[in-house]
């Protein structure tokens, strides 16, 4: 299970306020590309299920991941989280031509896919749905790990701040109180970045 704190900023001067404070704290910025899959018929979607593909700085380095059973509430998120490392050639090919992802016949997540979801890659076969870009800023801030992220879709860009946590309403106090502390405005993430996408809209609160 992976627990986040996940709050949203409403704009890139508040982003770039953020990163402007937090930039003694700065430890590597991530360039990722994240790619998602399905079935034909949506299987893995109306079961709630995500699977992805993300790049790491172009090709330095790839992971395959399913989420399941996600819940977001009062900025906090909880959700069911699996990843495998993943050749990134094998990925771009996956990429290009998506059926590819029936022959990962030794990946855990796969074989979860086909037998928790009960997708037949032969019968149904699987698509692409796009994807987006992500920059990720990464702080090491009093014992957290804080990941400013600009998310560039199509059809606009987004900021947000997210923190793995044990403690999660503790954590959410601490980083509140630096926003607050320093007139940055934010607001509690009422959707995951994959529901932003498939939405097409940017969240509007």
């Amino acid at each position: 299970m992976e627990v986040e704190v996940k709050l949203r900023l409403p704009d890139s001067t508040a982003h770039q306020n953020l990163s402007s404070l937090l930039s003694p704290f700065h430890t590597k910025t991530l360039a990722q590309q994240n790619f998602f899959f399905d079935t034909i018929n949506s299987q893995l979607t109306s079961n709630l299920a995500v699977l992805r593909i993300r790049f790491y700085n172009q090709d330095a380095h790839c992971v395959l991941s399913l989420k399941a059973k996600p819940v977001l509430s009062n900025g906090i998120s909880r959700v069911e989280e699996q990843e495998e490392p993943l050749d990134p050639l094998i990925g771009r090919l996956i990429v290009a031509e998506p059926s590819r992802l029936g022959s990962l016949e030794s990946s855990n997540i796969m074989r979860r896919v086909r037998e928790e979801f009960g997708v037949k890659e032969k019968e149904l076969g699987f698509v692409g749905l796009g994807g987006f870009r992500n920059v990720r800023q990464v702080f090491d801030w009093k014992g957290l790990k804080l990941e400013v992220d600009e998310t560039i879709y199509e059809f606009g860009t987004s900021y947000e701040i997210e923190c793995e946590s044990k403690e999660p309403e503790r954590d959410k106090r601490l980083i509140e109180d630096l926003l607050n502390d320093n007139g940055i405005q934010f607001s509690y993430s009422k959707k995951n970045k994959f529901a932003v996408f498939r939405s097409g809209k940017l969240p509007s609160d």
